[in-house]
């Protein structure tokens, strides 16, 4: 047997294939391994993430989890993920045993079918928990039960790991910084995204959703401290497949509010240097608590003034007035004001910018990450 034949084999799971936090998570994970230490096979859907993986020598298995989605209360959505299970832990196990893998990473704790294989195969479980269960009071209970059968929870944040109460086997091991993030010309970026060189512009990016605080974005664009000032709202980002309902009601909040010429809607912008070097202010306004959103962590490495929403492990990522600052989650009327004063405090919006990239571009080194992550493999399976 070879050498790279005795590297210990781990199969990742993944819920989809996009380009966003978790997915850049996914991809900087895989490719870093130590190639002495470990080798990855993933299993996720097709798309553009499996293409990425796949053209950078990574072996790829294109295939539909068992995950929790919305619906899966109702009784035909409990009966249609109870099938997804049954066949995805069958598949699962044969495949884990045939490959002789040795360890199951899923990457997001939504995931259930690598629970199901790695018991039955008896490998060890690693289950990464990127969510906060604070909206699913009712089902919490049972299922924070159910995912301290892993071996090792991850957790991306302190906020995370809180929700295990202590427990061992949930650590927190933050999110690396998955790309060199950095601020494009300001003329370049805004000739790009067809804004106006000289209007005052906060954006927000990520998945458009009911709790990422695009709406809040949006009322905060009708209060008088920045409707006066006449600033334009970016939203770089696409609504998960078939939600799309989620962007039509931010379009609608828009014009219901009187703000509909003031806000621009980008969809997916792959170069994020482009956005960040458009924007004054770069706003994560979760209303729901955020585990460790990427966007905020990325935009901060770009030296960019970030004001973001005190809760979730947002305050992990940014300390408010030194590093970024923050406001009341839901509070649009606390958001434009800081977002006025930034805009109207050019040396305030430089001292955070470059004092958030000196910070979190040590604190969530990818090196460090990944080397987080390949010491825990080894020790489950010690």
């Amino acid at each position: 047997m070879s050498g790279r034949d005795r590297r210990a084999l781990v199969l990742y799971l993944h819920s989809s294939s996009g380009r966003y936090g978790a997915d850049r998570q996914l991809e900087l994970l895989v490719g870093g391994l130590d190639p002495d230490r470990y080798r990855p096979i993933v299993a996720l859907p097709a798309g553009e993430l499996a293409d990425r993986l796949r053209a950078a020598g990574t072996e790829v298995m294109e295939r539909a989890p068992a995950a929790i989605r919305r619906g899966v209360g109702s009784p035909r959505g409990l009966a249609a993920l109870t099938a997804a299970l049954a066949r995805d832990a069958a598949a699962l196990t044969t495949l884990i045993r045939r490959r002789q893998i040795t360890l199951v990473h899923s990457n997001t704790s939504v995931l259930l079918g690598g629970a199901a294989a790695a018991g039955l195969a008896r490998v060890p479980h690693v289950w990464h928990v990127r969510e906060i269960y604070s909206r699913f009071v009712r089902i919490w209970p049972a299922y924070r039960r159910l995912l301290l059968t892993a071996a090792a929870l991850p957790c991306v944040s302190e906020a995370t790991a809180a929700q295990f109460g202590g427990d061992r086997r949930a650590r927190v091991i933050y999110d690396g910084l998955a790309i060199d993030a950095h601020r494009a010309p300001r003329k370049q970026a805004r000739s790009a995204l067809g804004l106006d060189a000289d209007a005052p512009v906060v954006a927000v990016l990520g998945r458009i959703s009911d709790w990422k605080g695009q709406d809040l974005l949006v009322r905060a664009l009708a209060e008088p401290a920045l409707r006066d000032r006449g600033a334009i709202g970016l939203l770089a980002g696409e609504a998960w497949p078939g939600a799309q309902v989620r962007r039509d009601r931010v379009v609608s909040l828009a014009r219901e509010l009187g703000v509909g010429d003031r806000l621009r809607l980008s969809g997916f912008v792959d170069d994020v240097d482009t956005v960040y070097g458009a924007a004054d202010v770069v706003a994560v306004p979760s209303t729901a608590p955020d585990p460790l959103p990427n966007a905020a962590i990325e935009a901060a490495a770009a030296g960019c003034a970030v004001v973001a929403a005190d809760h979730g492990g947002l305050p992990e990522i940014l300390s408010d007035g030194c590093t970024g600052r923050l406001f009341g989650p839901g509070d649009a009327g606390a958001l434009a004001r800081i977002v006025r004063e930034l805009l109207d405090d050019d040396s305030q919006r430089r001292r955070l910018g470059a004092a958030a990239a000196a910070d979190v571009r040590g604190r969530f080194a990818a090196a460090r990450h990944l080397e987080q992550i390949q010491s825990l493999y080894d020790a489950v399976r010690a």
